[in-house]
């Protein structure tokens, strides 16, 4: 039975080897991450039809688009889908109106242009439908380009990287609008992006892309606290990735002990993982928790550990620390704080701290080679 929404199946070895499994639901934001030549925009071309894939099958929408087992190919105008470019793609000569009109072929000629200033209208462009693309700004250009991509009336819209071109108010801006319009749209949306903060505020779900190959898909929280592999959380930047040993089990108080050199961290209960079994473990910088300085608190008890602030770096209204715990063992923590905790308890590079590594944000995963 062909489902509702987006189904994707790529495998091939070459030119570009894929292995990528995704599916996004309508009303659904599904973020495309990784790093370049991971095979994000192959994804997006492969739906659009652009790209020839060797085995393979695509569902949009109850339209069977692609299934090599049973040579099942529609072409691309045969693809109901809107696509926007990172470059937008406008033609210069033509106004915003006569850009989004060329796209309404399917319409009587007389009903082009108002169409055109009802999908403008949409993307709030109302009043400017007269303007070309160089008296508009990048913002207004992408959205005009969104315009044109709705035209088509599509099963599916696909964004490459639609918000690179543009400052960072104008993207907040523009993060707003995208939300507003996944829930006016019946239709599932892929997002193309190499920033993960900007997929993290903006998907429902994301899927990792590495070297053609789907590592993990979920939710953003699934994906950043819950990794699968060292491998998945080193591509998602975390930054506190360690090997360690399992040494004990503790069920009724619903905890395992994990080894970390010579000191030892309690995790939540992983009966999964035997006794004296290497592994990984990650903590995310929001699990690590600063002691305050001047005043004890209760709580501290939770993995403590103590060290000398080695880094301070200001990112926004945050600040990112790096804490030395044992220099000879090379054991350093990196934990993220507001600026206004960072200037409470007077941070700053060559003092002491004491940090908790909260019980519950500890993540185990299979164990690998971390160079």
């Amino acid at each position: 039975m062909v489902e509702t929404g987006l189904k994707l199946c790529l495998k091939q070895d070459h030119p570009i080897k894929l292995d990528i499994n995704l599916r996004c639901q309508n009303n659904e934001i599904l973020a495309l991450v990784g790093p370049s030549g991971g095979g994000k925009s192959t994804v997006l071309r492969a739906i659009a039809g652009l790209y020839p894939i060797q085995q393979g099958y695509i569902s949009c929408q109850q339209e069977l688009w692609l299934d090599t087992v049973n040579t099942i190919n529609r072409p691309t105008h045969q693809r109901a889908v809107g696509l926007v470019f990172q470059n937008y793609a406008l033609f210069p000569h033509c106004s915003a109106q006569e850009n989004v009109a060329m796209s309404l072929g399917h319409l009587p000629k007389n009903k082009r242009l108002q169409q055109a200033i009802i999908l403008l209208e949409k993307v709030h462009l109302k009043g400017l439908e007269q303007r070309y693309p160089r008296q508009l700004s990048g913002g207004q250009q992408q959205r005009v380009a969104v315009a044109r991509a709705l035209a088509r009336e599509p099963k599916i819209l696909l964004l490459d990287e639609p918000f690179s071109a543009v400052d960072q108010v104008t993207r907040r801006r523009l993060y707003k609008e995208l939300i507003q319009l996944r829930d006016s749209l019946a239709m599932p949306i892929i997002l193309v992006t190499h920033d993960l903060d900007e997929a993290n505020l903006l998907a429902d779900r994301l899927c990792l892309l590495y070297h053609g190959v789907s590592l993990q898909s979920g939710t953003p929280m699934e994906v950043v606290t819950s990794p699968a592999t060292a491998q998945v959380a080193k591509l998602m930047n975390q930054q506190n990735i360690f090997v360690g040993k399992i040494v004990a089990h503790q069920p009724k108080k619903n905890i395992s002990l994990l080894s970390w050199h010579d000191r030892l961290i309690e995790v939540g209960y992983q009966s999964g993982y035997d006794l004296g079994e290497r592994l990984c473990w990650m903590i995310p910088e929001t699990d690590v928790i600063l002691h305050r300085r001047y005043q004890v608190s209760k709580g501290e008890r939770e993995n403590p550990f103590s060290g000398i602030i080695i880094d301070y770096m200001l990112l926004g209204g945050y600040v990112s620390v790096l804490i030395e715990i044992d220099k000879k063992r090379k054991m350093k923590l990196t934990m993220s704080v507001p600026l206004h905790v960072a200037r409470r308890n007077g941070l700053k590079k060559g003092i002491v701290i004491t940090v908790t590594l909260l019980t519950k944000g500890i993540h185990l995963m299979p164990f690998e080679s971390l160079r």
